[in-house]
This record gives structure tokens, C-alpha cells and sequence, in this order.
């Protein structure tokens, strides 16, 4: 009997806290019980730790139905692991609990894109899908998910993935909410990237996001991957973002909101080195 998959978290007792207790309280206090809820289709959400992003994330959360399956899409920041990476069977722990894969999505995603791959590897080490686990598993301990993590660039595959993505939401018994994780720009000391004269960081930030957020609400993918490319937006998760826009278009999706911005200044007082979050439902 084969002993099912079971990955252990990466970046429980740093990006969040690392026991039930603990953790619990952390999300709870980043979550709105009195914020109005609506069916979405997709999410756009920050993956840093929950003292810097959690608010942004929590707010988001905060304000969707939750349906019984989650598809998250997030950027390769380890390296490891082929370019499009399913995990497609198992389940993630995270401390005081676990969240069961979708493997009959990750079966027909696989069907559908050729370029998906079933694998682990990208996964083991990466946190930007592991940070949306506690708020998931805090609203809706049965949810299943379906981690993909992407490692390509180039907007076709965008397209192809996006396409993919669209067609097996449209062919599942109830509709998967689509989860796009990404932070936005990162500017200062260990980012490789720093303002112009003149400017801080945050400052800087802010102008660079309102461009990737404008592009984002126009639910317009090409225009998306084009503007962060073009003025050298570092917006780590803009692939994914990208896909899951070209998904939520096929499946009729017309309106983006913004449910809150904030940077890591707003947290640490630094503004000389900052990374933007933004939180987004797309219904």
C-alpha cells in the first residue's frame, strides 16, 4: 500500500508562527469577521511573512466565499523543480492541521497542459503558496488545494497555462477559487533594484505598483506581463498573476478590486527598503 505524500511545512515558527496555538491567534487577529463576504473567482494575494503581508491577505480572506477547492499559482523563488510544477496528490501540513491535494484537478490539469508536470520538488522549500494555508485552513479546515508552481517567463505559456487553468474550472463539479500569490515591488538593499535619485524606496514603490495595479484591473494579462517587463516592475509573482488573469477572462470575469495596499515600511518604519503587497478578489 503506497503511504500517501505529506509535505511538511518550510516556513512555520518564521513567516508565521509554528505552533496551533500561536498560529491561531496570529490568523485571527488578520482576519475581518465582519467584513461582507461574495463569491469570487480569483484572488491576487502577498506572500511574505504574515507581520509584514498577513494584513493584506487577511483582508482578502476576509471577504470571499470559500468554495471546497483552491487552485494556488505562485512563483518559483528556489529554482528548483521543471517549469511548471503540480503537486498532484497527498497533503500539506501546516501546525494543528493539513490540507488535502486535489489530485482529480491536478489529473485534469495535466491532461489539459502539456507542460505541467507532476512534482515535489519545487514545492519542498518554497513559502509563497505555504503562507495561504493558515487563512484557508482558519475559514475552511476541508478545502483541497491544488499548488502549481511556475518557473517560465514568456507570456505564451501564460496564455497556455491560463487556458489550461479555465478549462478545468469549467469542467469541475464546483467551481476552484484561483489564488495568484505574489508580492509587488522590491526596492533597497538585497533587492537588486533601488530608486531613482531623489526618492525612497517606499516612495518609489508605490509609483511602480500603481502601474502593475492598473494594468492588474484591467483583468487585461497581456497588458499586465507587458507593463511589469517594460518599466522593470519587480513584482515577483507577475507570471502567475499573468496565468490566472488569462483564466479568470475565459470564465467571464469582468471586475478587479483592490481591497488593500500596504508596503513593509508601514510595519518596519524603513523606507529605504520596502516590498509592496497588495490584495485583490477578481469576480
Amino acid at each position: 500500500m503506497a503511504i500517501p505524500m505529506r509535505r511538511v511545512p518550510a516556513c512555520a515558527g518564521r513567516f508565521y508562527e509554528g505552533t496551533p496555538e500561536r498560529l491561531n491567534a496570529q490568523v485571527r487577529t488578520l482576519l475581518e469577521p465582519d467584513a461582507p463576504r461574495m463569491t469570487a473567482r480569483a484572488v491576487v494575494c502577498p506572500h511574505a511573512g504574515l507581520m509584514y503581508s498577513g494584513a493584506v491577505a487577511g483582508a482578502v480572506y476576509s471577504r470571499v466565499i470559500l468554495p471546497s477547492t483552491a487552485i494556488l499559482v505562485g512563483p518559483n523563488h528556489t529554482g528548483h523543480g521543471p517549469p511548471l510544477s503540480v503537486y498532484s496528490e497527498g497533503e500539506w501540513l501546516l501546525p494543528g492541521g493539513s490540507l488535502t491535494v486535489a489530485a482529480d484537478l491536478a489529473q485534469a490539469l495535466r491532461a489539459r497542459c502539456s507542460l505541467a508536470e507532476s512534482d515535489h520538488l519545487a514545492h519542498l522549500h518554497e513559502h509563497c503558496l505555504e503562507v495561504q494555508l493558515p487563512f484557508l485552513h482558519a475559514l475552511r479546515p476541508d478545502i483541497r488545494i491544488l499548488p502549481i508552481i511556475v518557473g517560465f517567463h514568456d507570456l505564451e505559456t501564460c496564455r497556455v497555462l491560463g487556458r489550461a487553468l479555465a478549462a478545468v474550472i469549467e469542467d469541475a463539479p464546483s467551481p476552484p477559487l484561483l489564488i495568484a500569490s505574489t508580492d509587488l515591488t522590491h526596492c533597497g538593499p538585497g533587492f537588486g533594484q533601488y530608486p531613482p535619485v531623489g526618492l525612497t524606496a517606499e516612495t518609489f514603490a508605490h509609483q511602480q505598483d500603481r502601474l502593475a495595479l492598473d494594468a492588474l484591473q484591467t483583468l487585461d494579462g497581456e497588458r499586465l506581463h507587458r507593463t511589469v517587463e517594460d518599466h522593470m516592475v519587480t513584482m515577483c509573482g507577475y507570471v502567475p498573476t499573468t496565468s490566472v488573469l488569462f483564466a479568470v477572462r475565459a470564465l467571464g470575469g469582468s471586475r478587479a478590486s483592490v481591497i488593500r495596499y500596504a508596503t513593509s515600511a508601514d510595519v518596519s518604519g524603513d523606507v529605504n527598503r520596502v516590498v509592496g503587497y497588495a490584495g485583490v478578489v477578481i469576480n
